[in-house]
């Protein structure tokens, strides 16, 4: 994932509410949300380079998402996939705190993970020095440590907050604020080491750009009576719409 806000026992009727886009390389093949059949606890999307994916949801309550920290580090190349982060605990039965305590962080190019065992959420970075059980709240990630200030964290963070005010949750809002193209004023803008007209591309919650750009926008509504509903849509470089998956379960 490359944007996620989420709300984490903030809400009277869920456990968990979700919209994350995964930004991606056009090119980079990947299979749309699905049961994995090779491991059919697992509800994902498939990185069909690497194997891993970006957000995933078990039969069990489990639940986990990886963004890609953004960094100058060149010393990381060749390490293992950081999609093998959320499929390992997804797949898994061990606490959060205990595969917290078994992640290898030098094994991983530089990432932000969150996972949630059912009963908390956890977050950790080899990037950062936060690691932390997220208290109730309203919380934004993106390629950097959690609640950094980017346009678009913010942007994406205040409008779930708007949502959950208005009593406006839904599958049809919360794509509405994943599908948000704005960018950042020209003065918000670090471009740092990338071209200033792609660093500006890169501040919209949802992207479009011919190489690389918003593959999938999801989300998750965990209700507190155990029922997780799964919501992948797919789009092509032109933004527009290539597909939708939906999928209702009970936790067992």
């Amino acid at each position: 994932m490359c944007l996620v806000v989420f709300a984490w026992q903030a809400h009277p009727e869920y456990r968990l509410i979700l919209a994350g886009n995964r930004d991606e390389a056009h090119h980079r093949p990947t299979q749309d949300a699905h049961w994995w059949p090779d491991n059919e606890s697992i509800l994902a999307g498939r990185d069909l380079q690497a194997g891993g994916t970006w957000l995933a949801v078990g039969k069990t309550g489990r639940f986990a998402t990886v963004t890609n920290f953004r960094e100058g580090q060149t010393g990381r190349a060749g390490r293992k996939s950081r999609g093998a982060l959320v499929t390992e605990f997804v797949a898994n039965s061990e606490s959060a705190e205990v595969y917290e305590s078994a992640v290898a962080n030098d094994e991983y190019a530089g990432f932000s993970l969150l996972i949630s065992d059912g009963e908390t959420m956890s977050y950790l970075s080899n990037c950062d020095d936060l690691e932390a059980k997220l208290d109730p709240g309203i919380y934004g990630l993106s390629n950097a440590s959690l609640d950094t200030p980017w346009p678009k964290v913010v942007r994406a963070r205040s409008g779930l907050e708007s949502l959950i005010d208005s009593d406006g949750i839904n599958e049809t809002e919360l794509m509405r604020l994943l599908a948000d193209r704005t960018t950042a004023s020209v003065d918000d803008v670090q471009a740092g080491d990338l071209p200033f007209e792609i660093a500006r591309a890169l501040t919209a919650p949802f992207i479009v750009a011919p190489d690389y750009g918003t593959r999938s926008s999801s989300t998750v509504l965990w209700g507190k009576d155990g029922v997780i509903e799964f919501c992948e849509r797919r789009f092509d470089p032109s933004g527009k719409t290539t597909g939708e998956s939906r999928f209702r379960f009970q936790v067992e």
